[in-house]
């Protein structure tokens, strides 16, 4: 790896990370596309940090409130939306962290694959613009039902092109909660799923020989930190505005173009 490779998968992991055009799939296309070697695990380790960090940031106040709720609905005072939320938070991460476990390995590299990001990028566009045109924005409070339809859209974020970030707001759309509130909660289930993952990804390097390049990856991790916080804000605000379809569009536009490429 060098410096600019550096710089392009950090800058592209910050911005795609809260995007619903899916991370994954372009962490793994830019190197196929330039022909570049694959930026190895450490690296990945340290975008991943540099966008929890971001998310943490962005929702600081409100990661706060949630907690300290949470903590007081075991000392008396009861429970409230930000205790439960903290609850649903919890309940949804469950399922993707069971599927992710029990996942071979061998499925998880086999899934890599160009068309497999190409399918699923044109199949979950389609789903993403039904939640857009169909689905009632009639709540803001999250609830039960929301975190467990949620939870189980996550998991299949697992498929590299999904996207979490669109499969979870799409999930949330059908459940009835409004865009921003939608987009909210799947800011929020996006901690502890980054969390886990990178604490694997760091176990799996612990285990491993693969030098560690330690400017690197502190210069991807301050790239994809900026960049993810600027993003978070940015989509939040471009989602009340004009909403989901300019996403769509560029995801059936990207999948057109990789079958296109890798099918010949």
């Amino acid at each position: 790896m060098d410096i600019i490779q550096a710089i392009s998968l950090a800058l592209l992991q910050g911005l795609t990370e809260f995007l619903p055009i899916s991370s994954s799939a372009h962490l793994i296309l830019l190197p196929v596309i330039l022909g570049w070697e694959d930026q190895g695990l450490a690296f990945d380790v340290a975008v991943h940090v540099g966008t929890l960090t971001a998310v943490v940031a962005y929702y600081r106040k409100d990661l706060l409130t949630i907690i300290a709720a949470w903590f007081g609905s075991f000392t008396g005072k009861g429970a409230s939306d930000d205790s439960r939320l903290a609850w649903y938070v919890v309940l949804g991460t469950i399922p993707v962290g069971l599927a992710g476990l029990s996942m071979p390995h061998s499925l998880e590299e086999s899934l890599r694959s160009p068309l497999v990001i190409a399918t699923s990028t044109i199949v979950f566009a389609m789903l993403l613009w039904v939640s857009e045109k169909f689905a009632k924005e009639r709540r803001t409070v999250v609830t039960l039902f929301d975190a467990l339809l949620v939870g189980v859209f996550q998991a299949i974020a697992l498929i590299p092109g999904t996207s979490r970030a669109g499969i979870t707001i799409t999930a949330g759309l059908f459940s009835g909660l409004q865009r921003e509130q939608a987009a909210r909660f799947s800011f929020l289930l996006s901690i502890p799923v980054i969390a886990l993952a990178g604490m694997l990804k760091a176990f799996e390097l612990f285990k491993s020989d693969i030098e560690v390049m330690w400017d690197f990856m502190a210069i991807g991790a301050a790239i994809s930190c900026v960049v993810a916080y600027l993003t978070i804000g940015w989509f939040l605000k471009l989602l009340n505005r004009i909403g989901m379809i300019p996403f769509v569009w560029y995801r059936l536009a990207l999948g057109i173009v990789l079958f296109v490429v890798f099918i010949r």
